[in-house]
């Protein structure tokens, strides 16, 4: 197959009953929480979907940033504030589940190997 070809099959038509604006909101220090405002695609609001919060922020490591976002519960701006930590909290944990579980797999697949001289 050629490149033309693969590129053919790539969709890259836009979804016109899922639109959203996006609003952007910082501290500067920690915390970045966006709001998606569901739109019609003449961008007036659509007001039969609701709003969506997320929250993001980034850790530094050893090995340089590493981001962390999630979706917050909250039906408006301060509600996202406010569940911000909680929800940066669970993802930062879930994060790290699933790197101890890749350093796992990884170390399984290290020990599995046959080393021949």
């Amino acid at each position: 197959m050629t490149e033309k070809q693969g590129n053919e099959q790539i969709n890259f038509k836009v979804d016109e009953k899922n639109l959203y604006k996006e609003e952007g909101y910082t501290d500067m220090k920690v915390a970045s929480i966006r709001k998606l405002v569901p739109v019609s695609p003449d961008g007036t609001e659509d007001k039969s979907r609701v709003s969506l919060f997320i929250g993001a922020t980034q850790l530094m490591s050893q090995k340089g940033p590493l981001p962390i976002q999630a979706i917050l519960s909250a039906n408006n701006l301060q509600e996202a504030i406010a569940a911000f930590p909680e929800s940066m909290h669970k993802a930062m944990e879930e994060l790290m589940q699933q790197m101890q579980k890749m350093q796992a797999q990884e170390k399984t697949k290290n020990e599995s190997r046959i080393i021949v001289p």
